[in-house]
């Protein structure tokens, strides 16, 4: 599949100039190219910051419903074309193609649905005593988003943005862009203003960072590893930007002793493993109490089996390749080193999965240890692929304990048979998000971390206030 919107989207215009190779987007399945985008650099990004500016008076000054109705419309064209965005996620990022329908072509239709509701509900000015609050649009945002969720990642940071009456350049990831250049015309078609939004395609030493750096943006939200994380958060100091990162996890699935241990399991393997264990939020960290270890090394097993890596294409393939050659050798050299360390694998391994149609992509075998030591590489590092570790506890001080061991704080989860235990262990737990016995992921609740996975955060009410500065006028 040739896709022909690979460009620059600048002040309303799609630009294929050069600023020096182009890059080459790879169908991780094949390995064949699939399409390129221009390779942007500093010169993009000032004309696209130029442009933010130029849009922004007119556009922050659009009315809170205009800017509703505008969502509203582009939501309902995002539903059109949903079967447009699964199959170019399914190319760009190897998504199993029920996967690719099912959750990234329609979350994104639910986040921006639901952005609408909450601009719709929020009060932009409020009396205190003598003084009226107002809410203002911080300026143009500077969005960096990454390759694992291609549109909701880029939905999750530029609609709250917009929403809030700010303009935003954003750089998609160089590994993934078609979708996100998909939704730019879809939201050009929806009606948006000519420089509101800007895409300037590229990689990060050369477009993140001058997006960064550049004195004519106001705020950066960031989506990535904790390395490029934290120095991004570097350069964003020089200037004093506002800035939201998101920086990735090691989740924990905490089952109690009175659970059931079936379904817990169960739906923790399927968590891990769900986009290749390509999710900030995973829980590659499943803790049981040390005498329900041998059944639920058995139950994880068996629902490991499951996951054959296959054609992404294929209808009934459950689990897809990794993004990247890259990245199948970072997880291998992962899985490897968990053998090294002692931890036993009870499904999976570092060895490629055979097959005809699996020689040429980057597949890896969906892996799981058992009896991980909770202070090893293991349990503390984030793998990003689909491993998952097994590791014991006492009891509950215990348990929490070990979840709590981490320098990450992103997601988790916790299982009972009483909720109100289940929400008592929950709120022990220092992260930004915890599902309750197989909790739904809720586009209108503050999504984000604490610790080394970040600050700031994205989606519903919390999303756009990310955005908004507050100005007092005294009386």
């Amino acid at each position: 599949m040739q896709h022909q919107w690979t460009a620059h989207f600048i002040a309303g215009k799609w630009e294929h100039e050069q600023g020096g190779r182009p890059i080459q987007v790879e169908n991780p399945a094949t390995g064949r190219v699939i399409g390129t985008v221009p390779e942007g650099d500093a010169r993009h990004v000032d004309r696209a910051v130029a442009a933010a500016r130029d849009a922004l008076a007119g556009w922050s000054k659009w009315t809170v419903e205009d800017r509703a109705r505008l969502l509203d419309r582009l939501a309902a064209l995002l539903e059109e074309r949903q079967e447009q965005m699964a199959q170019t996620v399914t190319a760009e990022l190897g998504a199993p193609i029920k996967l690719a329908r099912g959750l990234h072509a329609a979350l994104p239709v639910n986040d921006v649905r639901e952005t609408a509701r909450a601009l719709r509900a929020m009060e932009f000015e409020t009396g205190v005593a003598n003084s009226r609050v107002h809410s203002v649009p911080v300026g143009v945002v500077g969005a960096i988003t990454p390759w694992n969720y291609p549109v909701h990642q880029v939905v999750s940071k530029i609609v709250p943005a917009i929403a809030a009456g700010c303009t935003v350049v954003l750089k998609p990831s160089e590994l993934a862009p078609l979708s996100a250049l998909l939704l730019a015309r879809t939201m050009q078609e929806a009606g948006l203003p000519d420089g509101v939004l800007n895409v300037v395609n590229g990689d990060g030493p050369a477009v993140g960072q001058a997006i960064v750096d550049h004195a004519g943006v106001d705020a950066v939200s960031f989506t990535g590893s904790e390395a490029t994380g934290r120095a991004v958060a570097q350069q964003a100091a020089r200037t004093l930007k506002r800035i939201t990162l998101e920086l990735g996890g090691k989740s924990a699935n905490v089952i109690l002793d009175d659970a059931d241990l079936v379904k817990a399991v169960k739906v923790g393997v399927a968590n891990c493993f769900l986009n290749s264990g390509q999710s900030c939020n995973a829980l590659t960290r499943l803790l049981v109490p040390f005498e329900m270890l041998a059944q639920t090394e058995e139950i994880a097993a068996a629902a490991a089996a499951r996951y054959v890596p296959g054609d992404p294409t294929d209808e009934r393939t459950r689990i897809g390749p990794l993004v990247s050659a890259r990245q199948r050798a970072q997880v291998v050299a992962a899985i490897e080193r968990g053998v090294s360390d002692g931890a036993k694998l009870i499904a999976g391994g570092p060895q490629r999965p055979s097959g005809q149609t699996l020689e040429t992509g980057h597949y890896v075998w969906p892996t799981v240890f058992t009896q991980v030591d909770p202070g090893s590489f293991l349990a503390q590092e984030e793998i990003f692929g689909p491993v998952l570790s097994i590791i014991g506890y006492t009891d509950e001080a215990d348990a929490i304990a070990i979840a709590n061991n981490s320098r990450f704080g992103l997601g988790g989860a916790v299982w009972s048979a009483d909720v109100d235990r289940a929400r008592t262990a929950a709120r022990q737990i220092h992260t930004g998000q915890v599902d309750i016995n197989g909790g739904a992921f809720n586009p209108a609740a503050p999504f984000g971390g604490v610790k080394s996975s970040g600050y700031g955060r994205e989606l519903g009410r919390a999303g756009i206030e990310e955005f908004l500065y507050q100005q007092s006028l005294q009386f």
